[in-house]
């Protein structure tokens, strides 16, 4: 089997080490900084939506609210809060085992309502400039990052990214072509 005639090196997103990457998206260093980074996200997702359910229950007219309302409503951080408290710079309650309420109107003097519930940017529409002046060519990217014009094709099958046959010549978007092979290093 023939080997690719380029390396990757990369920083791993969990413990921030390089490493040699074996495909394009390798993005951890090990089984284990992909599990952790997996369980972190499973994580966030669990904490996102328990935010949402508790931002749907809070009335308006409520003067003390818990620390996780708190939190929901004016996107700061429960440790902050807490601190709040500690230092006697607001008002709480303590009702009962793990349920601490503080001052919703003191909160508001201090902190910003957050504009909208938290919901996830929508993303529009990539529009691609397909002139040939604004494209390579499959022969071009081949020469210009040393992979065989099969390699090519199968990454941009991959990733979806566009291509437009003009003649004999298949062209694609510098741009993509460009950011998908940004950190290979020619041997």
């Amino acid at each position: 089997m023939p080997t690719a005639k380029y390396q990757i090196i990369r920083k791993c997103k969990t413990c921030g080490n390089e490493f040699l990457a074996k495909t394009l998206d390798s993005w951890f260093c090990s089984h284990t900084c992909s599990a952790i980074a997996s369980k972190r996200r499973i994580e966030e997702e669990k904490r996102q939506q328990r935010r949402e359910e508790a931002l749907k229950g809070i009335p308006s007219s409520k003067e003390m609210i818990t620390i996780l309302e708190a939190e929901t409503l004016f996107d700061i951080n429960k440790r902050t809060i807490y601190r709040l408290v500690k230092s006697g710079t607001i008002t709480s309650v303590n009702a009962g085992v793990r349920q601490t309420l503080v001052s919703k109107t003191e909160l508001m003097g201090m902190f910003p309502l957050r504009d909208k519930p938290l919901e996830k940017p929508k993303t529009l529409a990539k529009t691609y400039k397909m002139e040939p002046e604004d494209c390579y060519t499959i022969g071009e990217i081949s020469k210009k990052f040393h992979l065989n014009d099969s390699t090519v094709y199968a990454h941009i099958r991959k990733y979806s990214i566009p291509t437009r046959q003009i003649g004999n010549y298949v062209y694609a978007p510098k741009e993509d072509i460009d950011k998908l092979y940004k950190d290979i290093k020619p041997l």
